[in-house]
C-alpha cells in the first residue's frame, strides 16, 4: 500500500481524499490555512481539513508551499507520492520531485484543453459537449505535465457549474483509484501533452 500525502482545499477535493483514505495509506494532508468566510467573517477550516481531522490524519497548512521550511516539513513525511486536487498554490519542481512516484494531479478537464484554475466553468462557457478528468504527473508548468489517464462526461444542455463540478469531483476520485496502482506498477506510462 502506497504512502500518500494529499494536497487539496475545496469541496471538489473531498471525493478524491475519501477515495484515497479507503484504498491507500494517507500519511498527511496539506491544505490552505484557515480563513475568514461568510458574512460574519468567522474563520473556517477547509473542507479537506475537516475530512482529515475526522480520520485523524495529520494536517499541514503552509501559507506559502514554496518556502524552504514547508519543503523541509514535507520531506520528513517520506511519501511515495503526492496527490493534488485543487490545492490552490503552485508547487515548485523541487517539491514535486520529492516522492518516489512524483506528484499526481486530478485535473477537471480533458487536457490540454482548459489548463488553469477554472476548467469547469471554461468548458460550459465555451459550449463544450464533453469534458472530463485527466490524471497527470505534475511538472513546474500550469497543468502541463504528462498525462496518465482520462475519463469523459457529457455536458448536458441544462448543466450548471455546480452540477458539473459534482460529477467531475466524484469521477476524479474514481479515476485516481483506478489509475494509481497501474502507474505505480509501470502498467501505464505518462504521455506528454501535445
Amino acid at each position: 500500500m502506497a504512502k500518500i500525502v494529499f494536497m487539496g482545499t475545496p469541496d471538489f477535493s473531498v471525493p478524491t481524499l475519501n477515495a484515497l483514505i479507503e484504498h491507500h495509506e494517507v500519511i498527511g494532508v496539506v491544505t490552505q490555512p484557515d480563513r475568514p468566510a461568510g458574512r460574519g467573517g468567522k474563520v473556517r477550516m477547509s473542507p479537506i481539513k475537516a475530512v482529515a481531522l475526522e480520520h485523524d490524519i495529520p494536517v499541514f497548512q503552509p501559507t506559502k508551499i514554496r518556502k524552504a521550511e514547508a519543503i523541509a516539513e514535507l520531506k520528513k513525511w517520506d511519501a511515495d507520492a503526492y496527490v493534488v486536487a485543487a490545492f490552490g498554490q503552485i508547487l515548485p519542481q523541487e517539491l514535486l520531485d520529492i516522492p518516489r512516484y512524483g506528484s499526481i494531479n486530478v485535473h477537471a478537464s480533458l487536457l490540454p484543453r482548459w489548463r488553469g484554475a477554472a476548467p469547469i466553468h471554461a468548458s460550459i462557457r465555451a459550449g463544450d459537449e464533453q469534458t472530463g478528468i485527466t490524471i497527470m504527473v505534475m511538472d513546474a508548468g500550469l497543468d502541463t505535465g504528462p498525462m496518465l489517464t482520462k475519463a469523459t462526461v457529457n455536458i448536458t444542455p441544462d448543466e450548471t457549474g455546480q452540477t458539473l463540478h459534482d460529477k467531475l469531483a466524484d469521477l476524479g476520485g474514481e479515476l485516481l483509484i483506478d489509475t494509481l496502482p497501474k502507474y505505480f506498477s509501470g502498467e501505464i506510462q505518462p504521455i506528454a501533452q501535445p
